[in-house]
């Protein structure tokens, strides 16, 4: 393990670069497969990366997503006001009732298709979600084995920094009644 004085080894280096360029969250095999390094170094190139990160004034921080199983690297914490007031805005002046409504079944349903979505809103989404789509809050996840193989839905990255979320697990949990409502409208 590296000492915050220490540089980082040469595989770490390029384990830490992989994840800058890539951009998105990376598994432990997907960064094994970029770089044609084993498991073990880069299990150990992040433990270093992580450790000079948190122990130095980086500005940047190493996250780790448990629902994903994947790191990457996000703005440390205690720079989230002062990012906001340059780069964020507010949410829920972007998006209309609608919008937010549709984005909260997405995030609470996923992996949901639009079909589904519609029967739980009980009107036609398709604007919504292109919307959604357009400001990356959500994303195709996969397809639906099922007649026309309808796209499934779910949040991005973009959804979780903005909401100030981990993973969605840090939602909010719904009451017994709003999820007996919320499944009941889906049926």
């Amino acid at each position: 393990m590296t000492k915050t004085n220490e540089a980082l080894t040469p595989d770490a280096r390029v384990v830490e670069v992989v994840l800058f360029i890539e951009n998105e969250a990376l598994t432990v095999s997907k960064i094994c497969e970029l770089t044609a390094l084993s498991e073990e170094v880069v299990v150990d190139s992040l433990k270093q990366i992580k450790e000079v990160y948190e122990n130095s004034f980086h500005g940047l921080a190493l996250k780790y997503d448990n629902l994903n199983k994947s790191y990457s690297f996000a703005p440390c914490e205690d720079l989230y006001e002062n990012l906001r007031k340059v780069y964020g805005k507010k949410v829920d002046k972007r998006l209309s009732k609608a919008a937010l409504e549709t984005l909260s079944i997405v995030a609470y349903k996923q992996s949901i298709t639009r079909h589904e979505i519609d029967e739980i809103r009980g009107v036609v989404s398709d604007s919504i979600i292109r919307l959604l789509r357009e400001r990356e809050y959500i994303k195709v996840v996969g397809r639906k084995d099922t007649a026309g193989h309808p796209c499934l839905y779910g949040t991005t990255r973009k959804f979780l920094y903005e909401f100030n979320l981990q993973s969605i697990s840090d939602l909010p949990k719904l009451s017994e009644i709003d999820r007996q409502r919320f499944d009941e409208e889906e049926e």
